[in-house]
């Protein structure tokens, strides 16, 4: 069930490859600094030296070329511009043009959205991306529409687990624990409904918190927790993937609609294309991922079928307490979501 090794020296160089071949959708490229028509400011809480940069020179070159400099994008990387809650409020204002990062900091503008990130509703990648890209896309987008964003494309964090400085093997592991939770009533209540007591924290801060203690654990992404160096303040890491997170990347609607189509459609690219794309390097070196854990020193425990199960029969509650609480819009989606699984 666990594997546990002493830090491998070669760890440092795949975690800094294997993060820059990954989560690669998250950024819109810059375009020529001369007498640009439009600026861009693409703001994210992904760290710098990450996959996601390595994306961002290709998307740059392509947009660059396609607006012939009319487009100028400047991205701000590792919450530079503030967290994604902070983000996305200055996005659907316009003083930010595109906001890349998660459903669950949408939440505070868009609350039927966390919906995505209801804890074991997608079973698979493959069902998450059919549900995704085919049976509630339009949806999405209108929704967004509504609420100030216009829908670029998705991207992917992947399936969240948790990080701890204890042993996790059941939710009985978690009662009482003190977890960072994501700044949403969805993270919040699977925290709660597996007996943890979640501690809201923003991303920028996670680290800090665990190093001192103000928090004894998080869920998030293998590649995540290397991207932000949230694994140095662990002992062990546990495959719960309790959550399905895709990531979003949206348009200011204020700024979109400044745009004439023929930047709208560069801005726009191939959604579909951009979002395999980032979804296929993320899966792919997801063992190898996993194994830095390993080479970190850090247990790494992979759960039985009974020991997973346990946790996932906390989530009915979750689900119940969300559809209760949502918009008729908000029911109406997850009644498709849950129809076509």
């Amino acid at each position: 069930m666990t594997h546990r090794t002493r830090f491998s020296s070669t760890r440092r160089r795949f975690v800094q490859g294997s993060a820059a071949a990954a989560a690669s959708t998250f950024f819109i490229g810059r375009a020529r600094a001369a007498d640009p028509e439009f600026v861009m400011k693409v703001a994210t809480v992904a760290p710098p030296g990450t996959p996601w940069a390595t994306e961002l020179q290709r998307l740059k070159s392509a947009i660059k070329t396609q607006s012939e400099g009319r487009i100028k994008v400047k991205t701000y990387l590792g919450g530079a511009l503030g967290g994604e809650i902070e983000t996305a409020e200055a996005t659907k204002r316009g003083t930010i043009q595109v906001f890349g990062g998660t459903a669950g900091a949408l939440s505070a503008l868009v609350p039927e959205i966390e919906m995505l990130e209801l804890p074991f509703l997608f079973p698979n990648e493959k069902a998450a991306d059919k549900i995704l890209d085919t049976v509630i896309r339009e949806d999405l987008d209108a929704l967004l529409w509504e609420r100030g964003f216009k829908l670029m494309f998705y991207s992917e964090n992947g399936y969240r687990s948790i990080g701890s400085t204890f042993p996790v093997s059941s939710p009985a592991d978690l009662r009482g624990k003190k977890m960072r939770s994501q700044q949403s009533d969805v993270h919040l209540d699977t925290w709660k409904s597996m007996g943890a007591s979640p501690v809201p924290i923003t991303v920028t801060e996670v680290l800090s918190s665990l190093q001192t203690g103000v928090v004894e654990g998080f869920d998030n992404t293998p590649l995540f927790a290397f991207a932000a160096s949230w694994h140095q303040a662990i002992s062990h890491f546990t495959l719960t993937r309790h959550i399905y997170q895709p990531g979003i990347v949206l348009c200011s609607r204020k700024f979109w609609e400044e745009l004439p189509p023929d930047l709208q459609t560069i801005v726009m690219g191939d959604p579909a294309d951009l979002a395999k794309k980032g979804r296929r390097g993320v899966r792919a070196i997801a063992p190898m991922l996993e194994q830095n854990f390993v080479n970190a020193g850090i247990t790494l425990s992979k759960l039985s079928d009974g020991e997973r199960s346990a946790f996932a029969s906390k989530a009915e509650e979750v689900h119940t307490k969300f559809r209760n609480g949502t918009t008729a819009q908000g029911k109406a989606i997850l009644d498709k979501i849950k129809a076509a699984l």
